[in-house]
């Protein structure tokens, strides 16, 4: 069994009479790529502040590597990486330079330090810039320093908080592949805290939707939009025409519109079909893409278009947080 690297329960945190952080209770396994969702000011920097022991919560623990982050700080921050979304570098010195001192800041002496600075930089793809001055780097290779930076002391879990603003998209793309390459090859654990949908989407395991400091639902993409769109989360859009004559099999019936909905509405998944114009809207509990165009075809009908929509994290991220429902 997997074990949980990551444990939060019923963690709380006010500042004044604002409630940042709401009974917040959340599992991370080991290896796990975890997004951390919501809009700006939900609460997600002051929950990774309490993982990291930098602010204490008001009632609730937290533990990370099976650390009491409140009562063991220093223990935590030894195996624990911190990317922020703006990372401080000294700007007159190289990219080398930099993560050598903070190689030497972690133990690492000498020629080990150089010789790991160095092969991190080429890892996260800094092997021409390592000896420029960081003054002159761009944001996305700031940001690619900074998870070299993160990796020095070879960390067990890593807390990533918006480290893709202001990064062109190329940039992202290749930071994010970064990103899923560290935990699916070497099994670190990553938090993504991001309010940016299509990146999360693109690289996390599982997703918590977090809204003014309560976790409203967590679990990967299929398994929210079942619960958000009663268990029909893909709908198949398909244009057909229906023969003027009986079809091969002599049957009239199937060659009707009725005589259609009829018959898709026997495919075990199916749970409704709309037809508006000339477009039929078939909901279903699961993919039946394939099933659906065997069915038309042998039915008779012509079949001139078929698509697959899936509700993604856009859809979801409405559902919760711009549709008006209601689900605390």
């Amino acid at each position: 069994m997997t074990q949980n690297i990551i444990e939060l329960v019923d963690l709380t945190k006010k500042y004044g009479s604002h409630l940042a952080v709401d009974k917040l209770s959340l599992t991370i396994k080991k290896g796990e790529v975890f997004g951390l969702l919501g809009p700006n000011g939900a609460g997600k920097s002051t929950t990774i502040l309490m993982m990291l022991g930098l602010t204490e919560p008001d009632s609730g623990t937290v533990k990370v590597c099976n650390i009491n982050s409140t009562n063991n700080p220093i223990e935590v921050k030894k195996r624990v990486g911190y990317l922020p979304e703006d990372v401080g570098f000294y700007e007159d010195m190289t990219g080398l330079e930099n993560i050598i001192y903070t190689a030497r800041l972690n133990g690492i002496s000498g020629d080990d330090a150089r010789d790991k600075a160095t092969g991190l930089l080429k890892r996260v793809g800094l092997s021409d810039a390592m000896l420029k001055k960081t003054g002159k780097y761009s944001r996305g290779m700031r940001q690619r320093l900074g998870l070299a930076d993160v990796l020095i002391k070879d960390p067990e879990v890593i807390i990533l908080d918006e480290p893709t603003l202001g990064i062109d998209p190329t940039g992202v793309r290749d930071f994010l592949e970064l990103i899923v390459k560290l935990s699916k090859k070497e099994g670190i654990t990553v938090l993504f805290s991001s309010h940016h949908l299509l990146q999360v989407q693109q690289v996390c395991d599982r997703v918590g939707l977090f809204v003014k400091g309560k976790l409203l639902a967590e679990g990967d993409v299929q398994s929210l939009s079942n619960k958000l769109f009663d268990n029909n989360a893909y709908t198949i859009e398909t244009d057909l025409s229906l023969p003027s004559s009986r079809n091969s099999s002599g049957n009239p019936k199937k060659c009707t519109t009725t005589g259609l909905k009829e018959i898709l509405q026997g495919v075990p998944g199916i749970a409704s079909i709309k037809k508006k114009n000339d477009i039929f809207q078939i909901e279903c509990s699961h993919d039946l893409t394939s099933e659906i165009a065997r069915t038309i075809l042998k039915s008779g009908a012509n079949l001139n278009y078929l698509n697959k929509k899936e509700y993604g994290l856009d859809d979801i991220y409405y559902r919760y947080f711009e549709g008006g429902v209601n689900h605390e």
